[in-house]
């Protein structure tokens, strides 16, 4: 029984989407590795493993290769992937709290919303069909606006690490970058509008996980 369930194994591990997965690791790896000496590598690169975060999921879906292991690495890699990018402004920015501030909601929310996923039976995080919030059914609902919220959220981090100089106010470099033309204080805005919409977002997955877990405890304790 061993001997045949250990091909299977190693099966899921050389899934397609999986081995998406580890190459955005490595690419990550590098790009960090180099961020400080090749800003502009840095970013390309970066931005490129994440745009692979899109494909690894189509491959799974066309391929029948969706498996739990690849939906904990995907949110493995842009977690970790995000926050080493949010330490990085935290020291090239004042106040650095904004960013480890980010840091640390993005990583709580995204945490609690999967371990309330599995304590409750869902296959997915993204099913929230039973929540009341209709931001947050939006989101997870239609992918061009998550895909928006992502790529305007991830955009802005990496044009702040490129603008950024030594312990700049966030600020100051918001609004210099604005006031140089139109289009900048367009695309900014477009941006903003972005981010700021995730991290509502994440707010809102944050307190409905924690109810999850809240009720979990509640039934567990009614029906004992």
């Amino acid at each position: 029984m061993a001997t045949k369930s250990r091909p299977r194994t190693l099966s899921v591990y050389l899934y397609i989407p999986n081995i998406i997965g580890y190459i955005r690791v490595l690419m990550n790896c590098f790009a960090f590795a180099i961020c400080f000496s090749n800003k502009e590598l840095f970013s390309i690169l970066y931005f490129i493993s994440f745009v692979c975060d899109a494909l690894d999921g189509w491959f799974a879906r066309k391929f029948n290769q969706v498996s739990t292991f690849g939906a904990v690495l995907d949110m493995v890699t842009d977690r970790i992937s995000t926050a080493c990018l949010l330490v990085i402004l935290s020291q090239v920015y004042r106040p650095s709290f904004v960013f480890l501030s980010l840091l640390a909601l993005d990583i709580a929310s995204h945490w609690l919303q999967m371990y309330s996923t599995f304590l409750v039976g869902k296959s997915n995080h993204k099913d929230v069909k039973d929540s009341t919030s209709w931001l947050f059914k939006l989101y997870y609902g239609n992918r061009m606006f998550m895909g928006y919220c992502c790529i305007a959220c991830e955009v802005l981090y990496i044009t702040l690490f490129l603008l950024a100089k030594e312990s700049e106010k966030i600020t100051d470099v918001l609004l210099g970058a604005a006031q140089e033309s139109m289009i900048n204080s367009a695309l900014l805005a477009f941006l903003l509008f972005g981010w700021a919409t995730k991290q509502l977002v994440n707010v809102i997955q944050m307190k409905t996980a924690a109810d999850l877990c809240v009720l979990y405890d509640l039934n567990k304790k009614h029906n004992a």
